[in-house]
């Protein structure tokens, strides 16, 4: 009988020290996706901070082109704006600030002066080592996000994360004008 009531207290510890086990690595797994997305968002608030020196700077060379400035600028104040803790949102707002970029980058082909500018090559070369990071930062988020996805809904995690009320996290996605092939053409 003492035989019993020993297993009985052992498989017990081991049950409770198995379920203390995952449970944290379901948090660590859990906040190490917290850090990545604050990667992500340390890059945005880096290419927000660059934003208004290259606007200033494009000013000078093109002033009749204000209309792709002030989209920037907008852009820009938009992804401000968005609540930190909304994540599809934030990235939403960040990708059309991309494409907005995308014109200033358009415009250094037509200004050759402004192309030339070595501050405004500075701020090009920032902003596109920010924009790789930023990608980066986005793989990483991403794949954070699938081992924690992949702790909640195997065995025994997804016994446990419902019991404390972990769900799943969404990964970011490319928006899908930027997953069609570009159109190339050498007739003019």
């Amino acid at each position: 009988m003492l035989w019993i009531i020993v297993i009985v207290i052992v498989l017990a510890i081991i049950a409770a020290g198995s379920y203390i086990g995952f449970y944290n690595s379901i948090v660590r797994t859990h906040n190490w996706t917290d850090e990545a997305w604050s990667q992500i968002d340390v890059q945005l608030k880096r290419r927000n901070d660059l934003i208004p020196n290259l606007v200033e700077t494009v000013k000078g060379y093109a002033k009749h082109e204000q209309k792709t400035l002030t989209d920037v600028i907008d852009k820009r104040n938009q992804l401000a704006t968005v609540p930190a803790a909304n994540h599809e949102q934030t990235m939403a707002a960040s990708n059309q600030l991309s494409d907005s970029l995308k014109g200033i980058f358009a415009l250094s082909e037509s200004y050759p002066d402004l192309k030339a500018n070595q501050q405004f090559g500075q701020l090009m070369e920032e902003l596109s080592n920010t924009e790789n990071k930023l990608a980066y930062s986005r793989q990483l988020y991403n794949s954070s996000a699938v081992n924690y996805n992949n702790k909640i809904q195997t065995f025994p995690g997804n016994i446990i994360a419902p019991i404390h009320n972990f769900s799943k996290i969404n990964y970011l996605e490319t928006p899908s004008d930027e997953k069609k092939a570009p159109k190339v053409s050498f007739n003019d």
